[in-house]
């Protein structure tokens, strides 16, 4: 049947979105695709085949769109209606198609499903598991997701705390929603989840990969370079996904055994280090004031994040007051905090939220929300509820146990958290 006159309409409704699809790409060249969390600036193995895997459906896709829509727009124009009376004609009757036409699209239809099958298939079992040839140099760890924060475990590593009756024993330490890694080292990964379904992405680094209940799970990662990553939950799982993030530091050898010794040390003990401070010397009782959705870092991580983070590490050379840190020690424990969190050192073994044992060196605080700095950190301790709606700190901390908090005592934890180096 010829084309009435609505193919006029059509004609121009491809024609625009022809015209879209046109500017869109011309403008997509303008675009910088190298942000933090890009997926088309791959830093590591999987990642990079995995854009390559994009690539090739992107590119079958484009073939597809172009012979439909050439083959659409050649209909349109040798069958359309060429005067009033031809749009009263009636077409002949419908008939059989040409079985070679039929069988002919069938074929190059299957054809490009395999095109983009076959790959598919070989960069899924790829990224699953450490390839064999570097499984004996790999590195292990096990992220677990919680409502909204990550734990990274370290099994290989053993570090030195206190249990509840004051003995020292051994364990493998972890650290929370700054998972480090030795970078141009294949790094295997088990994703645990406690609660609902969490997914892990690090998408400079390898796709994401679903935190199952009661399923492990599992995949692995390799930095070219040292770098500062960053991750996500890809996953709804809360009032408070949206800002349930992480970080990725990839590390050389030598840095990343440091970083690891450091890490398997007790809690930092202030008033051993800084004998004969005079007390007051560091007392910041003004924090600045923030709106309620107020973005949480500065621009110097965007700059240069990983030297943002090795500044970080350094505990300062001068200027604490041991006296002030020691009252957030005390507090600490007095406002039922060790109950939720352990701090290596002190006793505190606490499992429901982060381990803060060298909460002082991280880079961010509130899962990759805040900036590690006095004000965000203040900005947390006074209000978790407005930076993190519905966080088990809150919930289950602040409004189960009634915490009331002056602005001494706020100023006293933050002091004391920001000791722990």
């Amino acid at each position: 049947m010829r084309l009435s006159k609505y193919s006029s309409t059509f004609s121009r409704i491809a024609s625009s979105a022809g015209a879209v699809a046109l500017l869109s790409l011309l403008s997509g060249c303008l675009i910088d695709f190298g942000g933090p969390q890009s997926t088309l600036d791959p830093a590591g193995p999987v990642a990079r085949r995995q854009i390559a895997l994009f690539y090739v459906t992107c590119w079958v896709c484009l073939f597809i769109f172009v012979v439909v829509g050439s083959v659409l727009a050649y209909a349109m124009f040798k069958f359309r209606a060429k005067d009033a009376a031809d749009e009263k004609k009636i077409g002949p009757d419908h008939a059989h198609g040409n079985p070679m036409v039929e069988i002919s699209l069938i074929a190059a239809s299957v054809f490009a499903l395999v095109i983009i099958a076959v790959p598919t298939l070989r960069e899924i079992y790829y990224s699953f598991e450490v390839p064999l040839e570097s499984k004996a140099d790999s590195y292990e760890v096990t992220a677990t997701g919680y409502q909204w924060w990550f734990k990274f475990d370290y099994p290989a590593e053993t570090a030195q705390t206190l249990d509840p009756t004051g003995k020292t024993v051994n364990a493998a330490f972890s650290v929370a929603n700054e998972l480090v890694i030795p970078a141009g080292r294949p790094v295997h990964i088990n994703l645990r989840t406690v609660d609902v379904i969490h997914s892990f992405w690090i998408p400079k680094l390898a796709g994401k990969v679903d935190m199952m209940p009661n399923r492990a799970n599992h995949l692995w990662v390799e930095a070219d370079k040292p770098g500062y990553f960053w991750g996500q939950c890809a996953e709804f799982c809360g009032e408070s996904h949206a800002v349930m993030r992480f970080r990725v530091i990839a590390l050389g050898p030598r840095e990343f055994n440091d970083w690891v010794n450091s890490q398997m040390l007790p809690a930092r003990k202030v008033a051993a280090l800084a004998d004969g401070a005079p007390a007051g010397a560091a007392h910041f009782a003004d924090y600045r004031t923030f709106t309620r959705n107020e973005a949480g870092y500065t621009t110097k991580y965007d700059e240069n994040p990983l030297d943002a983070w090795r500044a970080q590490q350094k505990a300062p050379a001068s200027g604490e007051d041991p006296a002030l840190i020691d009252k957030g020690r005390k507090l600490f424990a007095s406002k039922t905090c060790s109950s939720c969190h352990t701090i290596r050192g002190e006793g505190y073994i606490g499992v429901v939220g982060p381990e803060l044992t060298h909460v002082g060196s991280r880079s961010t605080i509130a899962a990759g929300l805040l900036e590690n700095n006095r004000d965000e950190l203040h900005r947390w301790i006074h209000a978790p509820n407005e930076v993190k709606p519905g966080n088990t700190m809150w919930m289950k901390g602040y409004v189960a146990n009634e915490i009331k908090l002056t602005p001494e005592d706020e100023d006293a934890l933050v002091n004391y958290l920001s000791s722990l180096k």
